[in-house]
């Protein structure tokens, strides 16, 4: 059997999913027996025969994927609760098994396909489809490509109404409808509590936090994902700081996206020079206005 081929028969075993009682499967990936399966690329050994050799593999695998999600995807596993969450991120898996060298990458594809299968969240679809965007945003956030930042004095230089500015890959701005925010914050550090706390009673203050959130009337609350030394931080804006920032990663001038903000705003025209300075120059501070990448001529 040639490397390649080798490799691709021991992936389909390791990567298929395990029965309920957490083995491997009986059947083989090409409908025939397990066993003769394994002794096909594995020899057994004093102690343990070719299948269950493979077995240890196939668990192991399983359980880190699993681990994994989870460990990326606490604010979703407290919306749904330990049952339904592992019956989810099984089925999600099998659906969507890892295509990547990284485990950074697994829950890539976990929002839209909870879109479309929105039995896994249940009543709690909504709230569920939020915080898995936020947790989405942290890992792009957390390890997104970063362009050398402009220094709040370039800016001063070259302000103007048809200056166009480019906002650094890593930051996401989201909106939601729910504080999510607040509650990921809280089940992350309810999470870095457990050994002051019984995991039953950690588990009940999550759900009942999550309880609360999801009885609020849905109120649009605007949020900026950012890192500052490797550590991501969430910021949240007002709707015209948001629109701002919006429209200058859309690739507007800064004097459209001000106007713009501006149009339907309730903040006084008096007021708005001073509020527009101190969000750019707080933005500019924290590093989020970059030097865009020069695009190579082509040859």
């Amino acid at each position: 059997m040639k490397l390649m081929q080798l490799q691709r028969t021991m992936a389909r075993a390791v990567m298929q999913p395990l029965t309920s009682s957490e083995r491997m499967q009986r059947r083989a990936p090409d409908g025939g027996p397990m066993k003769r399966y394994a002794s096909r690329f594995i020899k057994p050994n004093d102690r343990l025969t070719s299948f269950e050799r493979l077995e240890i593999y196939n668990r192991q695998y399983w359980f880190r994927i699993l681990a994994a999600l989870s460990e990326d995807f606490p604010g979703l596993h407290a919306v749904l609760g330990e049952r339904r969450f592992d019956a989810m991120a099984k089925a999600y898996l099998i659906a969507n098994p890892s295509r990547s060298f990284t485990l950074r990458n697994l829950g890539a594809r976990l929002e839209s396909w909870l879109r479309k299968n929105p039995k896994w969240a249940g009543a709690n679809q909504n709230l569920a489809l939020e915080i898995v965007r936020l947790e989405w945003a942290d890992i792009e956030a957390f390890d997104g490509k970063a362009e050398p930042a402009l220094r709040p004095e370039d800016l001063l230089s070259a302000a103007g109404p048809r200056l166009k500015l480019t906002i650094q890959p890593y930051v996401r701005l989201l909106s939601f409808l729910y504080p999510v925010d607040d509650l990921l914050l809280e089940v992350r550090k309810e999470d870095d509590d457990t050994d002051f706390a019984s995991n039953a009673f950690t588990e009940h203050r999550k759900r009942k936090r999550v309880r609360a959130v999801r009885k609020l009337k849905p109120a649009e609350i605007f949020l900026a994902v950012h890192r500052i030394d490797n550590s991501v931080y969430f910021r949240r804006l007002g709707l015209e700081e948001f629109s701002i920032l919006t429209a200058l990663r859309q690739g507007k001038t800064l004097g459209a996206a001000v106007e713009s903000a501006f149009s339907k705003s309730k903040v006084a025209p008096e007021e708005r020079p001073l509020k527009v300075q101190t969000w750019f120059q707080t933005w500019a501070t924290l590093g989020w206005f970059c030097r865009p990448e020069k695009k190579r001529a082509a040859g």
